[in-house]
């Protein structure tokens, strides 16, 4: 085919439909919901979860990753359009991922080097990890065929926004029963899930998003 007539053909074709935020939230949503909602209703939520959301480290624990999942979704969607640029709008993320290592770094400093690797290790880390992996999973890929209908410039940092959101999503969920407040543990195994997915979601989006 001459450069010419494709040139006409793909001028004459249809625009792809435009990726609606609202649809995209709404189907994450939805196949987030139930795995979480099961696993709330088979292991419970924590049962002081009230008052324990009054200690601020507690509310942290909560708070960080619901702030990077929702900064990290609206991203993705913003990449979505080719003209898009990721700029100011990282500093959510910037500004959660700093808050996440000071608390950390303040923890270290007040725990005792000889409680340190039983503080990081917890007793919970393996339930913890796959809980979170195991949540993002529908979201990431319900995300990724949503998103390939766009046209982002930068695929792989799109793809890695969607993971981010996921992981992080599922770690607020997760949150909600977790009884862990220690933050030597939960910014470790929180953030190890997180980065785990954050990478899957980077990988697959360089391959599933390029146009």
């Amino acid at each position: 085919m001459r450069t010419e007539d494709l040139i006409t053909r793909l001028a004459t074709q249809a625009p792809p439909a435009p990726i609606r935020p609202a649809r995209v939230v709404a189907v994450l949503l939805a196949v987030l919901a139930p795995p979480v909602l099961w696993f709330l209703w088979s292991m419970g939520m924590r049962p002081d979860l009230g008052p324990a959301l009054l200690a601020p480290v507690t509310l942290l624990k909560s708070l960080i990753p619901a702030t990077l999942s929702v900064a990290s979704l609206a991203l993705a969607l913003n990449l979505a359009r080719p003209e898009a640029r990721a700029g100011l709008r990282l500093a959510p993320l910037w500004l959660a991922t700093g808050a996440a290592l000071a608390l950390l770094g303040w923890a270290w400093a007040q725990t005792p080097a000889d409680q340190m690797g039983a503080a990081i290790r917890g007793s919970t880390q393996a339930k913890c990890l796959i809980s979170i992996v195991l949540f993002s999973i529908l979201p990431l890929a319900a995300g990724l065929a949503l998103l390939r209908r766009g046209a982002s410039t930068r695929p792989a940092l799109s793809g890695a926004m969607l993971g981010l959101a996921s992981s992080a999503g599922a770690a607020t969920a997760y949150a909600l029963h977790c009884t862990e407040d220690n933050p030597l543990f939960f910014i470790t195994w929180y953030g190890a899930a997180i980065l785990g997915v954050t990478l899957a979601g980077a990988l697959l989006g360089a391959r599933l998003l390029r146009w």
